[in-house]
This record gives structure tokens, sequence and C-alpha cells, in this order.
């Protein structure tokens, strides 16, 4: 603790005094003055923009600010926004579909709001998109976030739902999920956001491997002597190779970040239900196993308290499940052999898709794997076959949807969809061009670095390769009629996708391509 004088700013128009000298912005914000839209995402590497608020009315990303710097200073959040303008920015990004989860979206309307102020026009697009460098967002693919920019001021405020969109959003995340203009503003219902203002705090110990718990996040990382994460400049190939043989098409892939932005928590009171991890999103299937509940339940037993769970951005790369990697040889028949990192369930979905194909599972040195990533397994068999024959045509998807795709000389992509009733036709669009982004990603730029003992090098956010708002080309989701039951879409756009642009690309034997 300091012996400095206190330091005095303002936040929202109320008066606030800090003691500790050595915190961040964001730690006073979240847990001192209880302001719960400021999303933590990757603090303290100031990549991901979740955290971003306005200090004298200009965009700062607050993980990276010393509260010391606020002396004197005019904080806002999106609750101190005047209420006519966080209306208008709800409505803009709920009628374009610009926020599913909601947790990057705040920062991005604090990031806009500070656009406004220098007099960009809403008519421009590209203002926006370069003042997204600064965010990430993994759900939406980044159009329908610059369709908000656009539509602001002008986006009429949404029709009461009447679970058609909750319902599809739920089909289409895999969890049930808050729809709406509030859950752009913040209040998405995150299981931290939940947690009592009280409670104590525990964080992974890479010392002891166990978890270190103190009263609060800011003394937790300090206590276990967390330090912020690397990105690699080294090259690591692909962990398996290609069977030998003569093939007609090979391919091979890395380790895949599935990068969701709210990295694993829970909380529990002594004796109580953990809060979900997946409060408000599926985080692509890589939280279901997730420890968090379980690790929160434990310690709020032994400590008879309420106990916050929290990963760290490092935590979340090194202990979360990724994209099995695999190596395939296919002959023309679409007979060959593929082999994969070990994964529970990962050859079924291959042989569901391709019968023809020899499924090798391979023990290999690295982070844990999981067949609950999105696609995990059929996506990849399903793009062989799909390379084999030289068009995309439709894919059937596990659970009945159906998409196909293509892409054209300037890399925009066009998607066509069918899956059902589509409930609610911009949630379904937004998800689907979330899926495209993704996909694109997937094959292009997106992997980790892993060395030949297992150890990931690349632990920041931005070094995943996550395609940023201006890499991303137009994409075109045309929702065919279909009045039957409905079933997830966006899942059969992924696999279409990614199929069109490995075509596209002409079929390169390594992802990613560039």
């Amino acid at each position: 603790m300091s012996t400095r004088p206190p330091i005095e700013f303002v936040v929202n128009e109320t008066p606030v005094v800090v003691d500790d000298d050595s915190l961040t912005l964001l730690d006073v914000l979240r847990d001192q003055v209880g302001v719960r839209s400021v999303k933590d995402g990757c603090s303290p590497q100031g990549q991901c923009g979740c955290c971003t608020v306005l200090v004298d009315g200009q965009p700062r990303v607050s993980c990276v600010t010393p509260i010391r710097r606020m002396q004197g200073r005019s904080i806002t959040t999106v609750e101190g926004l005047d209420g006519d303008v966080a209306e208008a920015w709800g409505n803009a990004f709920a009628a374009t579909g610009g926020s599913q989860c909601g947790f990057c979206t705040p920062g991005i309307i604090c990031r806009y709001e500070g656009l406004r102020e220098k007099g960009a026009s809403h008519e421009q697009r590209q203002p926006a998109a370069d003042a997204l460098l600064a965010h990430m967002c993994r759900c939406t693919g980044w159009r329908p976030v610059v369709d908000a920019w656009v539509a602001f001021g002008s986006a009429p405020a949404p029709p009461e739902d009447d679970g058609g969109a909750a319902i599809r959003a739920e089909l289409e995340g895999g969890v049930a999920q808050h729809v709406g203009a509030r859950v752009a503003l913040g209040q998405g219902v995150f299981a931290d956001d939940t947690a009592p203002a009280d409670a104590l705090v525990a964080v992974p110990s890479p010392e002891s491997g166990g978890w270190l718990v103190a009263p609060s996040r800011s003394q937790a990382l300090r206590e276990v002597g967390k330090v912020q994460g690397r990105r690699t400049t080294a090259e690591f190939d692909p962990p398996l190779n290609v069977p030998d043989g003569d093939w007609a098409l090979t391919l091979s892939t890395s380790w895949v970040e599935p990068a969701y932005l709210e990295t694993d928590a829970s909380w529990c009171e002594p004796g109580g239900e953990p809060a979900s991890p997946l409060a408000n999103g599926g985080a692509f299937g890589a939280k279901v196993t997730s420890e968090v509940e379980e690790v929160a339940r434990r310690l709020a037993d032994e400590h008879g308290r309420a106990v916050r769970v929290l990963y760290s951005r490092e935590d979340a790369v090194r202990r979360g499940p990724k994209r099995p990697p695999i190596a395939a040889g296919l002959r023309s028949d679409g007979t060959g052999v593929v082999r994969v990192v070990r994964t529970t369930g990962v050859g079924e979905a291959m042989s569901s898709v391709a019968p023809g194909l020899i499924v090798e599972e391979v023990d290999v040195a690295g982070p844990p794997t999981s067949a609950a990533i999105r696609g995990a397994g059929w996506v990849e068999a399903e793009v062989l076959l799909a390379g084999l024959r030289g068009e995309v045509g439709w894919i059937t998807a596990p659970g009945g949807g159906k998409a196909t795709a293509s892409v054209a000389e300037d890399g925009s992509i066009s998607v066509r969809v069918q899956c059902g009733a589509p409930l609610d036709a911009t949630v379904l669009r937004s998800y689907c061009t979330g899926a495209a982004h993704m996909a694109l990603g997937m094959v292009t730029s997106e992997f980790l670095s892993v060395d030949q003992a297992g150890e990931v090098h690349d632990l920041t956010i931005r070094s995943f390769g996550v395609l940023r708002a201006v890499d991303t080309p137009p994409v075109d989701v045309v929702i065919e009629p279909d009045e039957g039951v409905p079933v997830n879409g966006s899942d059969a756009v992924f696999a279409a996708v990614a199929a069109a642009v490995w075509i596209s690309r002409g079929l390169p034997p390594r992802w990613p391509c560039g």
C-alpha cells in the first residue's frame, strides 16, 4: 500500500477516492466502484479492448492504465452515457446483430463514442473499422459491429422478443443466452459480474500447481507473481506428419485457440451451486469441461465464504482445450489416412462424415484438446472431401443445418444457409457471419506456436491470428426459406466457408496458409 496522498477522480459523475496507487483503473472500476460493464478479457495485455472507457472524453484501455494517472480526471463508462445515447447504441447493436455474448461491446461503444466526439460520419464504414483495431470480437465476424456504427441514431427500438431471438441464439451458441439491446451495454450477466463484492478471489498458482486465494484479484495476481504473457517470433512446424502414401490431397494443421473473450470464471457460496462459466456464451465448446465451477465449490466450502475463481488470459491459453491438429492424406476415391492428436470423440466425428478414412489417434505433447470445440473432426473431414471434389456443394452439419459458400475474386464471401424456421433473421445472420469469419481465420491465419515439449509460446490475445475488422472481407448471408424445425445453422456455415476458402486458395497442404 502506498503512503502517497489518495487519488481523487470522478466515475460517471460520482467522486471516487483510492488509497492504493499500485492498482490499475480496471481494478478500481470493477472491484472497488462495482462497474460491471468494463470487462477483463486479457489484463494486463491491453490488447482486447473489452475494458475500454472514456477518460476526459477519450477512449482508453483501463487494464494498462495506472490509477495514479487518474488524479483529477473524469471517467465515463457505458453506465454514465446520456440515456438517449446509450439507448441509441443498444438499438443499433440489436438491429444489426452487432452483439452476441456482449462481452466486447461496452468497450467498443466507448471507442465509438470517442469517434463520434471527433465528428466522424456514420455514413462511412472505414473510420469505424480503423477504430476497431484496438478491439477484439470473436462472435460476430466484425461486419455487424461496423453495421452498428452506421445504424446509430436511425435504428428503431427492437421489438418485444417473442422468444424467437433467444431460441435462435441458444441454437447457434449452444447455451441459453440473453439477447437484446441491454446485452450490448454490458448487461449479459456474465459469471464474474454477479459475484458478491466481498468474495475472495482464487487464481491458478504455477508454483504450487494449486490455487492462490486472496481478498482481491489484484492482490492474488501480485502474490502469485503473474507477469504479462508473451508472443513468440519463433516458428514451429505442425505437430503431426502426413502419413506416407500416394495421395491426391494432403493437409496438416496446427493447434488453434478458440479465443473466446470472457476467460473462465465462476464463483460459489459455501454449500451453494457455482455460477456457470457459460453464463452468456458457449465459448465455441471450449468451456464445456472447465474446471472453475468445481474449484469454486471446493474453495468456498474450505474458506467458509464466497470465492471467485478466475483465469487470466494466459491461464485460458495454457489450460483451456484447443482444436486438435490433424495430418491427412486422401486418395481420389475418398479413402486415406488421417492422423489426429488423441482426442476422445474426434475419430468418430471424422468417420461419420468420411467412412473411407482410417483415423489414427496420436499422443502428442501439447495443450489439451477437445471434441466439443466447434465442429472438431467432422468439419475437417467435410473440408477434405470438398477439396477432393474441387467444389463445396451443400454441407450438412450433424444437427441438420445445411450451408454452401463461395469466395469471389475480391475475397468477399457468399453464404447460403438452411436451418429450419429462422425465428430471428438478424440473430441467425450474425451467427453465420461470425462462423464465416472464424472459418476464414482457421484456414488462413490462426494457429498457436507450441514447441516439441508441448509448451505454448503464444500467450497474448493478438498472437492467435484472429482476423481484425480491417482484414475481414464482406460476408453476404442468404437465409433459404424453410419452415421446418429450427436447428443450428452456423456450424454448417463454418464448414462450408472453410472449404470454400481452402479451394479458393488452391488447396495448400498446410493451415494456416496466409
